[in-house]
């Protein structure tokens, strides 16, 4: 018997997706997929890749997604009129196609998540202005490594942060964080205090050195935690 996924042509996806993305885009693409992941909770199970984030654009912590949601609306129309696309599908395929445009890893996908019918519980993200303790903490219920939660912090290195071209995917935003004193962008700091956080932790520096000086592991280690966070809290089809 087939497995759900294989009941998918994940190229039919990936296509749908092309025709809407840009490098532009990618960074708030690639943003949704955390917002959306990020809302799992290991111990109660609840939350995680469902696509309930299009009920949950008006929060605060999802200021800005509205665009990204948009473009993938207009994806999710074509798409459906071939195959239809969980909504929770089309943002983990799309994240991984907004990595591979911009020069990042490619990053295969699993098919078959359900959508929710409902928002996730609220307050599940980590906020910007936690310190490394509490920040630890939140990836952890989330069941991150501080390994993991370094490797998902290089997603950064796109979009507007200010960590070297906002349209490369590469170990820029790790180079940046060793840099002394921390570098400003038109006097205006660079990244989020979350980023400059991990800075101050001793494990967590350890891994940053290590991406700074190797790309490779950098990407090795990005499609394995991004792999682990678009599986999160998932519900699946089955055949």
């Amino acid at each position: 018997m087939a497995s759900a996924a294989e009941l998918y042509d994940g190229s039919i996806i990936q296509n749908g997706v092309r025709n809407v993305l840009t490098k532009v885009k990618a960074a708030g693409v690639l943003r949704l997929v955390f917002h959306d992941a990020g809302t799992f909770d290991v111990g109660d199970k609840s939350g995680g890749m469902n696509g309930s984030i299009i009920y949950e654009v008006d929060r605060p912590e999802n200021t800005g997604l509205s665009k990204p949601l948009k473009i993938l609306r207009k994806a999710k129309e074509g798409i459906d009129q071939v195959q239809q696309v969980s909504w929770a599908d089309l943002i983990a395929v799309a994240g991984a196609e907004a990595v591979a445009l911009c020069g990042g890893p490619e990053i295969p996908v699993r098919l078959g998540r359900l959508d929710s019918s409902t928002a996730d519980p609220a307050g599940k993200l980590p906020e910007e202005t936690l310190d490394i303790v509490a920040l630890k903490t939140s990836f952890g219920k989330k069941g991150f490594s501080v390994q993991e939660m370094v490797v998902l912090s290089g997603a950064h290195t796109i979009g507007g942060k200010g960590f070297g071209n906002p349209n490369a995917f590469d170990n820029t935003y790790f180079k940046i964080l060793l840099e002394k004193p921390q570098p400003t962008s038109s006097g205006m700091p660079i990244g989020l205090p979350t980023d400059w956080a991990l800075t101050k932790d001793d494990e967590c520096l350890r891994w940053i050195n290590i991406y700074a000086e190797d790309q490779d592991k950098f990407f090795a280690d990005f499609r394995d935690a991004y792999t682990k966070l678009v599986n999160s809290g998932a519900s699946w089809r089955t055949a």
